[in-house]
């Protein structure tokens, strides 16, 4: 199947590059409209049907989430595109959205093509766009929910029904509040920065927790402490002096 690809970049030498590779590397992809403002790609996608659309956050003037909010019902597949890591990044990831940071690279790229060519689903998508419009509205780096990507599928959590984060060797196994576990293809590493700005705390390789669900902590056997579901988790002993800071200031 021939994927139907639109690209909305303000800079033409990025736009024409980002043409050539997804046409010359990636299979079976047509680039079938460009655009280089907010206004335009508005107007072109309104014309066009494209299965994915390469957007650039960084738009002059205005920035790439300026078209989503012009476009209500979006049927196509984005891959963001941006030359800094800025807030938005971190919003667009708490969504499960897909992004490429300029320059970009070849394998990155076509890794996103078949990400996108393989799961396309309005329902979800539709969900994914809004969590990243609400967490973009809110101006800061307050999250109010996070979607994760399971064996499953897509699941759409509040922030604060997480109880804690659990490393599972190269998978990180979620434990909310609800008693429901979720286990998902990341390292716990990505969700420690993911969520750091959320009250939650790594205390341990194996440990990120939700700092609000703490219940006791408990000096003896080295140090532990009980979480609101009545699991015990172990401290490193180099964070002990942390979490105690960190709980003073809740």
């Amino acid at each position: 199947m021939i994927l139907k690809v639109v690209i909305i970049e303000d800079e033409k030498h990025s736009r024409e590059t980002l043409r050539s590779m997804l046409e010359e590397f990636c299979q079976d992809v047509k680039v079938i409209a460009t655009a280089g403002s907010v206004k335009e790609a508005v107007k072109v996608l309104s014309i066009y049907s494209p299965d994915v659309v390469f957007l650039d956050i960084e738009l002059q003037p205005g920035l790439g989430f300026d078209v989503l909010e012009q476009i209500k019902e979006p049927s196509f597949e984005i891959i963001f595109t941006t030359a800094f890591e800025k807030y938005a990044i971190k919003a667009i990831k708490f969504s499960s959205l897909d992004y490429l940071l300029k320059p970009i690279d070849l394998d990155e790229l076509q890794d996103a093509v078949e990400k996108a060519r393989n799961q396309i689903d309005t329902n979800v998508y539709r969900q994914q766009i809004d969590t990243l419009m609400e967490s973009l509205s809110k101006g800061s780096n307050k999250q109010e929910k996070i979607c994760l990507a399971t064996t499953a599928g897509m699941e759409f959590i509040a922030i604060q029904d997480i109880i804690l984060c659990k490393a599972d060797g190269s998978y990180t196994c979620f434990v909310l509040k609800n008693k429901k576990t979720l286990l998902v293809s990341k390292h716990l590493k990505e969700y420690e920065n993911l969520l750091a700005d959320q009250q939650f705390m790594r205390v341990h390789n194996s440990f990120l927790i939700n700092l609000n669900e703490v219940k006791k902590y408990i000096k003896s056997d080295g140090g532990y402490i009980i979480m609101s579901n009545n699991m015990n988790v172990s401290i490193s002993p180099r964070k002990k002096d942390d979490l105690i800071e960190a709980m003073k200031r809740l």
